[in-house]
């Protein structure tokens, strides 16, 4: 095993996180590179450049490149991107074979995975697919995609030589919407920096962050998005019997209709009557991060569906109590009662109450905090890295799955 395409079309892993259609897969894709090269093999990135003067490559660190490619108009929204799709396979494979080849082409997201399919087949190279999340499982949580985009993802389940997953509830997911694969199911968990994200002082973060240290702290992180539910987040602050608790929401606008999205949240917290105990906090550097998971006494994830769940994966790592919904991955990161709480109703009244639960009562927490940190301690990018470099060579000696 020497080299590999990873192919992460719409998005970058340099880009900032929680920003537009920037967020957990950015970090995935970047630290998994970074645990591929420094387990020895060749990484070289392609993302489309979707602004102009962008260096053509950039040598994030030994044995792993990222490479600006040019496919159509600059600002293109990530909706219009599979009217290029051919456009940037030429350019990716022009610059592969200019390099060389590659031993394995590994695509993030659907839209990659086109690109990815089609290399297969002119290279006649392993095709692994990472989805991060399935069309038809955002639709079962009530936000739909276009048919195109669940066509193309059961082409390419049908082809791929490896299906990359998060977690068992990810490969469950998998297997319901589409079958089992001819290619394998392989777990590929993320894992955690832990130099960034670690326990440590909850009144020197929020001295760092600017936040009171004599009132109860509720964080979310995400993009403001309907899929995160931010609203969720508002209402069950709305709900809480604490009343003195105040929210901190760490992200930015996403989509076509993010700007809308955003306005529409502002005007949420006027009308629940919670405007002084709300604040609105733009997306940070990814290792600021842990400072702010720190800070608070409670991680709330009210997504509607969740491939994985780094962010609960990271407050946890930090020793904060995560309170999430109980879908997908967050199901194998938040062991109800233990370092965190479950919220199967995804209702603002359910949130409220398990929040209240831990701030009332701080040997709950106490409890959560030391489960949390003990149990994000195994989640490691080196020995993700190290799977996934044995699970390509063994994908190069065996015989390719036939396009189905």
């Amino acid at each position: 095993m020497e080299r590999v395409a990873f192919i992460s079309l719409h998005t970058s892993p340099l880009a900032q996180p929680g920003a537009g259609d920037s967020g957990g897969m950015n970090v995935y894709v970047r630290e998994l590179a970074a645990a591929l090269a420094q387990s020895g093999v060749e990484c070289i990135t392609y993302v489309r450049a979707d602004r102009p003067g962008l260096p053509r490559e950039v040598r994030v660190e030994p044995h792993h490149t990222v490479v600006h490619i040019e496919a159509g108009e600059y600002h293109l929204p990530k909706e219009a991107l599979v009217d290029v799709l051919d456009e940037a396979t030429a350019a990716i494979l022009a610059d592969i074979e200019q390099r060389g080849g590659v031993d394995v082409v590994h695509a993030h997201y659907w839209l990659s995975g086109e690109i990815g399919h089609r290399i297969k087949h002119a290279l006649g190279v392993p095709f692994v697919v990472t989805f991060h999340t399935l069309a038809r499982v955002k639709g079962a949580a009530g936000d739909a995609e276009p048919d195109y985009r669940e066509r193309a993802e059961a082409a390419q389940i049908g082809c791929a030589d490896a299906v990359c997953v998060s977690c068992a509830a990810e490969a469950d997911d998998l297997v319901r919407h589409h079958g089992q694969p001819p290619g394998a199911i392989i777990r590929v968990t993320p894992g955690v920096q832990h130099a960034f994200f670690a326990p440590g002082d909850r009144g020197g973060a929020r001295r760092a962050v600017g936040l009171p240290d004599d009132v109860p702290v509720v964080l979310f992180a995400g993009r403001i998005q309907p899929l995160k539910g931010p609203d969720v987040a508002i209402r069950a602050l709305a709900q809480m019997e604490h009343t003195d608790a105040q929210l901190v929401m760490i992200g930015g606008a996403s989509g076509v209709e993010g700007a809308a999205e955003a306005a529409r949240m502002h005007g949420l917290v006027d009308d629940c009557g919670v405007a002084g105990r709300v604040r609105f906090v733009e997306p940070v550097p990814h290792h600021v991060l842990g400072t702010w998971y720190r800070a608070a006494d409670v991680v709330m994830v009210p997504s509607r569906s969740e491939s994985f769940g780094l962010v609960a994966l990271e407050a946890a790592a930090c020793g904060t109590p995560v309170v999430a919904s109980a879908v997908g991955g967050l199901l194998s990161l938040v062991d109800d009662g233990r370092n965190g709480f479950l919220v199967p109703e995804r209702t603002p009244a359910a949130f409220a109450a398990a929040i209240d639960t831990v701030l009332a009562d701080p040997a709950v927490a106490t409890s959560m905090s030391m489960e949390a940190a003990i149990g994000a301690r195994s989640y490691t990018w080196a020995s993700t890295g190290r799977h996934l470099r044995d699970v390509y060579t063994d994908l190069m000696r065996q015989a390719p799955v036939s396009c189905s």
